[in-house]
């Protein structure tokens, strides 16, 4: 399975084709704009959240509400699009602004910015929402949550539970803490007043994913590789880590490695860990604990006060442009992770189970679990 997507931030729309997705899966519109709503969400974002709806349309691929194995077609209109736009020649450090324009041999950074823009993430959040889909059928969840809005915070271990989504859905930084949430407002509120921004780390996870998913035996076909590639290639993430790897690169291996036990009535696997310093992934496979993936998220570029700069046309030294802009994208860039674990996952199941239709996957995946479960 892949996907191509195709937009700028502001222009008509956003497009997105998920080519080698199998038929019989059930999948709505609906589906598609609830993971688009919670994109949108979190403290900090910015007024353009305000403006555009956020409502996709289905324009091929689906039939009577299933997928019938042809290249699914998505178009997602901007509400918030210009015909024409003045053109602009100040970088913002931090953006893809300066590199873009030297790359393309263009003094006007609108070009750039319209594709190198988080905007494009939405489509990424319409092909997540149809990997969840296939991934829900085979009963493999995905969460995520803030872990930390600059200085503040989360340090404690988060059980996911029944209760848990309940819990960050209410957080409006998506924090289950309460308190943590809190902090994380006000610093937010501070860095608002003083025309800053703020970054952070989010967390995501995925449930049930059974042991032996990715393989070891060529680099570009590791499991975490693959996860690492596509949660770093989120617009301002800078860093990726699976599991407490920075945390184990500081202590011996008798703590941070995960002990193996068997229990035949244990759930979900026989074979287990009562820890998971590895972040579920072991050799390039999953191990059958959770998969658990952190990304460091950088202050946004576009200021309230903004650094300097250099003009591309003139060369003199002024202040980068000030945009409609978010103080923090940590909340939703975990929104987005989700899609893109979402989306790697996926694929590496349709690969190792094929099929044509979604009956035929779940046959010859729940035989694998079903032989896991008997080890």
């Amino acid at each position: 399975m892949r996907f191509l997507t195709a937009g700028e931030s502001h222009g008509k729309g956003l497009i997105t084709i998920i080519e080698g997705f199998p038929s019989g899966v059930n999948l709505s519109e609906d589906d598609i704009n609830v993971e688009l709503a919670r994109r949108r969400q979190g403290y900090g974002r910015g007024k353009r959240m305000l403006i555009e709806s956020e409502r996709c349309e289905i324009y091929s691929g689906i039939r009577n509400g299933k997928t019938i194995g042809s290249p699914i077609s998505i178009v997602l209109l901007n509400t918030d699009w210009q015909k024409e736009q003045t053109p602009i020649s100040v970088p913002r450090p931090g953006h893809a602004d300066l590199p873009g324009a030297i790359k393309y041999h263009t003094s006007d950074i609108r070009d750039i910015w319209e594709r190198a823009s988080a905007r494009e993430t939405a489509s990424r959040v319409i092909a997540g929402a149809v990997a969840k889909r296939l991934l829900s059928e085979l009963r493999i969840k995905i969460i995520s949550f803030t872990r930390a809005i600059g200085s503040v915070r989360l340090e404690e271990d988060v059980e996911i539970s029944e209760n848990i989504e309940r819990l960050i859905d209410e957080s409006p930084v998506r924090c289950p803490d309460r308190e943590t949430s809190e902090d994380m407002i006000r610093l937010i509120d501070e860095a608002k007043e003083k025309g800053d921004t703020l970054g952070g780390i989010f967390e995501v996870v995925a449930l049930n994913v059974p042991p032996g998913i990715g393989t070891y035996t060529h680099w570009d076909r590791r499991l975490d590789g693959l996860i690492a590639q596509a949660i770093m290639s989120i617009p301002s993430v800078k860093g990726v880590e699976i599991g407490k790897g920075f945390y184990s690169a500081e202590n011996f291996g008798s703590k941070v490695l995960d002990v193996i036990k068997y229990d035949r009535t244990h759930s979900p696997w026989p074979f287990y860990r009562e820890t998971n310093f590895a972040g579920g992934i072991e050799g390039g496979m999953s191990n059958g604990e959770p998969i658990v993936v952190r990304g460091a998220v950088k202050p946004i570029p576009t200021l309230g006060e903004p650094l300097p700069s250099v003009d591309l046309v003139t060369k003199e030294e002024t202040r980068a442009v000030v945009l409609r802009s978010d103080v923090c994208i940590v909340p939703s860039a975990g929104v987005i992770a989700e899609s893109m674990l979402a989306l790697v996952l996926a694929d590496k199941i349709l690969e190792e189970f094929g099929g044509n239709t979604i009956e035929e996957i779940k046959n010859r995946f729940f035989h694998y679990v079903d032989y896991v479960r008997s080890l």
